[in-house]
């Protein structure tokens, strides 16, 4: 029997889609440790350029100048740092999802965040207060958002009561990112399956769509892969840096510029 044209068009257009996903494919060549490193990098990158160049001889350096507006080193390296956050959010959701044990997953990250508030705080004021939280403890509400998310899945009105409630309680602990950070983990765990639309929608939560939107074409060539960060060693590791990372920063500060 003889389909009817819209029923073809349909098929078509499947099969087209099927082939596309195909051939995209080839290009996913970014594992999961590749993008941990990138986050890595990108983030330190960033810090360097907050707690270390302001105090130095750089501060002022321009790199170039285009159109009558100039970049500086310092602009330039913060530019390059708003890659990271976007990735840690989408590891985030990948956490999640893959993990064997989501309750101690979910309890590493409020460790961390814990164990990260001190240093954090030191790289701020090279004392042990500071009025915001570090990243780790936004990392770890969208963790919960995306529980909630799930958990409540079936029960709409008491889902999105409980959105509602952690977007408040970025606002009360006042985290590095905030809401925007919360939102765009949720986001992209939410529109993981297209991430063309997750890219679109993400880009535009940071509020610097050109800047960020980088680090969601490296997200775009994920291939699903953990890569060579397996060992609990390596894996904890990349948990480490961001406090120890920190600290160093500070400790740079306090020796060669206080």
């Amino acid at each position: 029997m003889r389909l009817p044209s819209f029923a073809r068009s349909s098929r078509y257009i499947d099969m087209n889609v099927e082939e596309l996903n195909v051939k995209l494919n080839k290009f996913k060549v970014i594992d999961g440790s590749m993008l941990k490193i990138i986050a890595v990098i990108t983030m330190l990158i960033d810090h360097i350029a907050v707690f270390v160049l302001p105090y130095t001889s750089l501060a002022g350096y321009v790199l170039f100048t285009f159109l009558g507006k100039s970049m500086g080193l310092i602009q330039f390296m913060r530019h390059i740092g708003r890659l990271a956050f976007p990735i840690y959010a989408f590891l985030i959701t990948e956490g999640y999802i893959h993990t064997h044990d989501r309750k101690k997953y979910g309890r590493n990250l409020l460790i961390f965040a814990l164990i990260s508030e001190i240093p954090w705080n030191y790289a701020h004021t090279l004392s042990l207060t500071f009025k915001n939280q570090n990243v780790f403890f936004t990392l770890f509400v969208g963790y919960l958002g995306i529980c909630l998310y799930e958990k409540l899945n079936e029960k709409r009105f008491l889902q999105i009561i409980a959105i509602l409630g952690l977007f408040l309680f970025t606002l009360l602990i006042k985290s590095d990112y905030g809401m925007i950070g919360y939102a765009l983990i949720l986001t992209m765990y939410i529109l993981r399956k297209n991430r063309l639309i997750m890219a679109i929608a993400g880009s535009a939560i940071t509020k610097v769509p050109l800047i960020s939107f980088p680090a969601f074409i490296a997200i775009g060539l994920y291939n699903g892969k953990r890569g060579f960060i397996k060992s609990k060693f390596l894996k904890y590791a990349f948990y480490i840096f961001y406090p120890v990372h920190l600290l160093v920063l500070g400790v740079i500060h306090k020796v060669y510029f206080s």
